[in-house]
């Protein structure tokens, strides 16, 4: 069976982070190994806080599981510091790994800061260089290439400045724009193409960033080519999308495993 690793924050409500990404990879038929690099308080509503975990512990982690297994394929979600960042990057280069999914998370849907701005630059120099590919919201994007983006046209321009900072691939996701909803644009380093939604579904849903990313790791795991891992990514993430939970006092979550029923799980 083929291996994944996301190395993230904890999301105490399920949705999101570490806990969306290892339902994403095993949904994907695909085992799923996770490093922690932070524990949160969240729910459905709000983050009402959030640690770091000590570097020693983040380092001894990414030891322990690269030591031991065979990991085909990795993404970085919640890296909140310049310090949890250089710990990251400097395993991984020692690791020389480069089946890399970087998911710049930065901010939640409810408003809190999940990245120190003093890291922001450090994501920039250390981390994209050593990404397969790179995946923002149009606001990860825009802080990342330094201009606001309003429309099909500046999400191109900035997949290809987030491009000229070392990735060799860049996904700015438009899941919520209000020119072109749904549609994405893929960066492969000479050109921008669009991947245009399979569905739109007008509802907010909690841990789609970590779904989509998570899911590109999977079937990059598999051995699929880029492009193809992104678009069953999308495929993926759309119905996780469609068949939201309906659970919480706010954007409820995506359901990881919508193809499965209990009856199923309990069959001989």
């Amino acid at each position: 069976m083929k291996q994944a690793l996301t190395i993230a924050g904890s999301d105490s409500g399920g949705g999101a982070g570490i806990q969306a990404d290892i339902k994403t990879i095993e949904a994907n038929g695909v085992f799923a190994i996770s490093v922690i690099t932070a524990v949160t308080a969240q729910n459905t509503v709000e983050v009402r806080g959030a640690v770091d975990l000590p570097l020693d512990i983040i380092r001894c982690q990414m030891d322990a599981v690269f030591d031991d297994f065979d990991i085909a394929a990795a993404k970085t979600g919640m890296l909140s510091s310049t310090g949890v960042v250089e710990t990251v990057c400097d395993v991984l280069v020692r690791r020389a790994f480069t089946q890399l999914v970087v998911d710049p998370v930065m901010i939640s849907k409810s408003g809190y800061r999940l990245l120190k701005d003093e890291a922001i630059d450090c994501i920039k120099s250390r981390l994209l260089p050593l990404a397969l590919v790179v995946t923002p919201n149009l606001h990860e994007a825009s802080l990342l290439a330094g201009f606001p983006i309003r429309s099909d046209e500046e999400m191109r321009e900035a997949a290809e400045a987030i491009g000229g900072m070392g990735p060799r691939n860049v996904v700015v996701k438009g899941g919520h724009s209000a020119w072109s909803r749904g549609v994405d644009v893929f960066f492969d380093g000479r050109e921008c193409r669009q991947l245009d939604p399979l569905a739109v579904y007008d509802r907010t849903v909690h841990g789609t960033g970590c779904t989509f990313s998570a899911a590109i790791t999977a079937r990059l795991a598999l051995g699929e080519p880029l492009l193809e891992a992104v678009r069953n990514a999308k495929r993926y993430t759309t119905q996780v999308i469609a068949h939201q939970l309906e659970i919480g006092h706010g954007h409820g979550p995506g359901h990881h495993f919508y193809f499965i029923t209990p009856e199923d799980a309990a069959k001989d």
